[in-house]
């Protein structure tokens, strides 16, 4: 039996568009390119999510890759800002989570974040009926590492087989799976595919 729903953040609660901070401050497209690579798909933002790196030496690291001080000062404005322009939060996710939550479901999320979702967190769709957030960054373990899933129910109180994970990640509902708890791969961003699945299960 199903008691509990666990959800990602990134392209499950919220839009995820690196990209689209970038453009806030540059139209070249080469521009944009290099941004994304040396900053939002860099080996420091991963740090930065598993809170092994602060955010001062992840920037002091990617300036020193890039090539100008006009694409350093873009990157640290990326860098300042990107959460007001990179996360976009979806209406009918926090219609569904407020449906869970007055079915009487427990409400959790387990995301690969870095501290800077605390400065945000008032924006996520149905952050109100929340039971509990766990951040990789603060307990310094990342998804789909098996450690994270079973921190997640020591904290919460909460058993793997009453509980079930929304991700956009295979490799991440894989490891959740491994750790006993059954999830939906929401790659396609699809809420009525989504929705249906969870009408399947009787979650719904």
């Amino acid at each position: 039996m199903i008691w509990n729903i666990v959800f990602d953040m990134g392209k499950v609660l919220v839009g995820y568009d690196p990209v689209a901070v970038c453009r806030q401050y540059t139209d070249s497209e080469d521009d944009i390119e290099l941004l994304r690579k040396e900053l939002f798909a860099s080996r420091e933002w991963v740090l930065l999510d598993e809170g092994t790196i602060t955010e001062e030496e992840a920037m002091r690291r990617v300036r020193g890759r890039l090539p100008d001080q006009r694409m350093r000062d873009m990157a640290d404005a990326c860098m300042a800002h990107w959460h007001e322009y990179n996360i976009i939060p979806t209406d009918e996710m926090g219609d569904l989570v407020k449906e869970l939550k007055e079915k009487g479901y427990g409400i959790y999320l387990c995301s690969n974040m870095s501290l800077r979702l605390r400065v945000f967190e008032d924006r996520l769709p149905g952050i109100r009926y929340f039971d509990g957030i766990l951040v990789s960054a603060e307990e310094k373990l990342l998804k789909p590492d098996p450690a994270i899933y079973e921190r997640l129910f020591e904290k919460f109180g909460i058993k793997a087989s009453e509980s079930y994970f929304i991700d956009d990640l295979p490799a991440n509902i894989e490891g959740a799976k491994k750790c006993g708890m059954d999830g939906y791969c929401f790659a396609d961003g699809d809420i009525a595919r989504l929705r249906a699945e969870l009408k399947r299960r009787k979650i719904l």
